[in-house]
């Protein structure tokens, strides 16, 4: 008696299942290698819109506060205007700031304000500019002093000038601390992350020109009659009496066709 014979059933190799798995695998990996490119694009892209966004905010906080700037020629010692270049830029004045200004609620109604802007390392090492604030004859708090607002990180450089009216050309020191400047250019240098910061394209540099609404106060338009420095912020002026048969106003006799009651006719 013959066997029957099983029809014949085709079937993978072992080579064929390999080479599958292989194809498999490269499908795989290339729709993973694209997926993380487009992660990684993203987050750089994201790093990017969030540096340029704090840069531009903080060259624009420098701004609102150089266009609320105020000051009192008789109480110049409070109002003084500090500006220094270098390494460690400092950049120091009173403005009546807005409620929009950074951190303005923590100061409440005390809108009259000093404001120091001023370059210093980071724990990283880097340069970071930071805005400290005090409310007039006040000395900053600790918290203020120990965890400052921090305007920009990784900054290259603070650049300071200006307009001498008297001159007629730009200065990089400011000495007339008791004074405002007409006009103040202000120059910020950032590197961007990521990117090599010791070339010219790994940084950008935004530039204001701020022109002062405020020039200054003299002391004879704070009170008329006081010497400067007679009054402190905040106090009334006094106004001296004259004494007795002295200084006292000379009035103006009237025209002739002036009506006097009383008077011979």
């Amino acid at each position: 008696m013959k066997p029957i014979r099983q029809p014949h059933q085709a079937a993978l190799t072992l080579v064929e299942v390999l080479i599958a798995i292989g194809l498999l695998g490269m499908v795989v990996g290339a729709i993973y290698s694209s997926w993380t490119a487009i992660l990684r694009a993203s987050k750089v892209g994201q790093q990017a819109a969030a540096a340029a966004q704090r840069e531009r905010m903080a060259i624009q906080v420098i701004e609102q506060a150089l266009n609320s700037t105020c000051m009192y020629a008789a109480n110049g010692r409070w109002y003084a205007f500090v500006a220094e270049n270098g390494p460690d830029a400092i950049l120091s004045f009173v403005a009546r700031l807005p409620e929009s200004f950074p951190r303005a609620g923590k100061f409440g109604g005390l809108d009259l304000r000093r404001v120091t802007f001023s370059l210093e390392s980071g724990p990283d090492g880097q340069k970071q500019l930071l805005l400290r604030q005090s409310p007039l004859l006040m000395e900053p708090d600790e918290d203020e002093e120990n965890h400052p607002l921090v305007l920009a990180r990784n900054v290259k450089e603070l650049k300071l000038e200006f307009w001498d009216a008297k001159a007629g050309q730009w200065t990089e020191e400011w000495r007339n601390t008791n004074q405002l400047p007409r006009i103040v250019m202000v120059a910020l240098t950032v590197g961007r992350p990521g990117a090599d910061t010791f070339s010219q394209a790994g940084q950008v540099q935004m530039v204001r020109f701020v022109n002062l609404p405020c020039s200054g106060v003299q002391p004879v338009w704070q009170a008329p009659g006081l010497q400067p420095g007679g009054l402190r912020p905040g106090q009334p002026p006094v106004l001296r009496q004259p004494e007795p048969g002295q200084n006292q106003p000379v009035v103006p006799p009237p025209p002739q066709s002036a009506f006097i009651p009383g008077a011979p006719q």
